[in-house]
């Protein structure tokens, strides 16, 4: 499997690319920003996206959505709790101060449980909001288990709640009820910065200590 990680943009946004190499099929998750440099490593691969994955609208995360769709034709997928803040993409870029980006239609909704299959690999959606209100994650399983954590749970951290549609309890209940059920040694792949595993975060993550 080809696992490719890119921070993009003026957030440094951790766009993910997954590509199986028997079958050339890929999926690509939060492609925010700097597509060529996104189409380069798809070419690089010979990768075909099969989908276009958002975990959640924030427009770090969504910003290249509609240059990827263009260059690929490959859907767009997002869970529906989140089309409001998708839909406001001019405000969030007014707030901080750059232009509004194209904005794709969104073909698919996704919902808790959902697979998506890429190839000879499959990923679980898993509804984890707090972060925003249709903030997912996806999971992959089998040998080479990894989790994509969006802007819930990061190394040492969790998504910040201050924003449009955040809710702490919310965020604390995700990560309790839904991310920490994975075993300890399971990687995972935050939406910024570095990856981590969920023992680590078991174990050290501050947020995750409070009773």
């Amino acid at each position: 499997m080809i696992h490719k990680i890119l921070p993009v943009g003026l957030l440094s946004c951790n766009c993910a690319i997954l590509g199986d190499e028997e079958s050339g099929e890929a999926v690509v998750i939060d492609p925010g920003d700097e597509i060529e440099r996104v189409r380069e490593v798809l070419n690089q691969h010979r990768l075909k996206v099969k989908y276009i994955v958002a975990t959640h609208a924030h427009i770090d995360h969504v910003g290249g959505l509609e240059k990827l769709h263009r260059a690929t034709g490959a859907p767009v997928l997002l869970h529906r709790d989140d089309l409001p803040l998708y839909e406001n993409l001019d405000a969030q870029a007014a707030w901080l101060g750059i232009e509004t980006p194209g904005k794709a239609e969104v073909e698919q909704f996704l919902k808790e449980g959902d697979r998506l299959e890429v190839g000879n690999f499959s990923l679980q959606t898993l509804h984890t909001p707090g972060h925003s209100p249709g903030s997912i994650s996806l999971y992959l399983d089998g040998e080479q288990a990894r989790l994509f954590s969006g802007d819930t749970l990061f190394q040492g951290s969790i998504g910040r709640t201050d924003l449009w549609g955040g809710d702490l309890g919310q965020i604390l209940a995700s990560i309790h009820g839904t991310l920490m059920q994975f075993p300890d040694a399971t990687p995972v792949f935050p939406g910024h910065g570095s990856p981590t595993t969920i023992g680590q975060e078991r174990a050290t993550n501050p947020f995750l200590q409070r009773t």
